[in-house]
């Protein structure tokens, strides 16, 4: 199973959420919400995300797939 890693990358980063939220045009409950796994993001918010922060999907996610 995937797992997204926007908590640490965001961390890393010394992004805040709101920042975020500027940075992809997501709101601060929905970052919220997907870091803390309460829910799974769209395509949609992924690609926001990605864009956002400047990252590929193989970044944003850890994965078996991942090699």
């Amino acid at each position: 199973m995937a797992e997204i890693l926007l908590w640490n990358l965001r961390r890393e980063r010394g992004i805040t959420l709101m920042e975020l939220e500027k940075m992809t045009g997501l709101g601060k409950t929905t970052l919220n919400n997907i870091e803390n796994h309460k829910v799974s993001p769209t395509i949609d918010e992924v690609e926001k995300i990605c864009r956002g922060m400047g990252v590929t999907f193989r970044e944003l996610f850890r994965s078996e797939y991942n090699d």
